[in-house]
């Protein structure tokens, strides 16, 4: 079913973006309680507004609210979901600390998680497509200590279940393209196939279009799976950090690509034109009509200036190739709930 046409090579986000300094600090305050609740989420709502005008501005055709509301984006989750319990931060690498969560009782969906962040989200964007973002659930379970499940297949299954009743609930209030995150789907080889199924459940009898992002993963191992991922019409994935160089492994790919195009963990801003090489050379495997455009994963690391210059640079690129395919006779494609 086709509801919208996009421009051709659709431009979007994967899902973070920097916080403001203004919110940072007033989540701080708040968090030493000298200010209210109520301030606090008028914070949110001003952060959420400023970076999809910010996204629009950079020409990005369909936006998100780059999860200003979440600090992480496994324990934004587990803080709803109940039956995790948290012990205190983990080490993960260098200086960085992770709040990693605990399954210590049966998990039990809470109600909506995501859909107030999508109703402000639709209000503000002026954007007739909006990206919502919703963690997987094979990568909360990998991210989490399993205390109360026989196996973490039986825990990945439970989290499915819930995450789709999530995805019911935005469809069920107009929601029309959501992102299932899975940058663990690779960790652990041996156990793709029975969490490939475990995917497919969770976004089972979604009336809207799913996409799947996976970054900083081994391509050798997702790629023979991508037919097997029946209810997935897009993957958005990383190829500028690996600088392009898996592009050959495209070909026969089933699905809409949302290809990364921008290197999140380099603040070096990305110029028009290579942009617009790496999109050439992504159409030797993809066609254009198949083809998205996107950062490798979100910009919540970067500079808000750095970021908002690769989004500028992005769409720049971007505009130099869809004049190619103009002559081409390709100016739009329709937006897929399916493919």
């Amino acid at each position: 079913m086709v509801d919208y046409v996009l421009p051709s090579l659709p431009t979007s986000v994967i899902g973070s973006y920097p916080r403001p300094t203004w919110l940072r600090r007033m989540i701080k305050y708040y968090r030493m309680g000298r200010i209210t609740e109520d301030a606090v989420q008028e914070a949110y709502d001003d952060a959420v507004t400023t970076i999809v005008r910010e996204q629009e501005l950079a020409g990005v055709d369909i936006p998100a609210d780059g999860e200003q509301r979440r600090d992480e984006m496994v324990e934004y989750f587990a803080h709803q979901i109940k039956g995790f319990k948290f012990y205190g931060p983990v080490r993960v690498w260098g200086n960085n600390y992770f709040n990693k969560p605990a399954v210590v009782a049966k998990l039990e969906y809470p109600g909506p998680m995501t859909v107030e962040e999508y109703l402000f989200l639709r209000q503000v964007s002026t954007r007739p497509i909006v990206k919502v973002t919703i963690t997987g659930p094979y990568t909360i379970a990998d991210w989490s200590f399993n205390e109360y499940y026989p196996s973490k297949e039986d825990l990945v299954k439970e989290l499915s279940n819930i995450i789709n009743q999530e995805l019911h609930a935005l469809v069920d209030h107009g929601a029309q393209f959501i992102q299932i995150d899975e940058p663990a789907l690779t960790t652990h080889p041996d156990e793709v196939e029975w969490a490939v199924d475990l995917i497919n459940r969770t976004a089972k009898g979604i009336d809207a279009k799913i996409g799947l992002h996976v970054c900083y993963s081994n391509y050798d191992l997702l790629f023979p799976y991508i037919d097997e991922f029946s209810e997935i019409s897009q993957f958005a994935l990383e190829f500028a950090n690996r600088g392009f160089s898996d592009l050959h492994k495209l070909k026969g790919f089933s699905k809409e690509l949302g290809f990364g195009v921008i290197d999140v963990h380099n603040r070096r801003v990305e110029s028009p034109e290579e942009v617009a090489r790496a999109i050439r050379k992504a159409m030797k495997y993809i066609e254009p009509e198949m083809l998205y455009i996107n950062p490798d994963c979100g910009l919540k690391l970067q500079p808000r200036s750095v970021a908002r210059r690769k989004l500028e640079n992005m769409v720049r690129g971007v505009l130099m190739v869809r004049e190619e395919l103009v002559k081409r006779g390709i100016r739009s494609i329709p937006f897929r709930k399916r493919v």
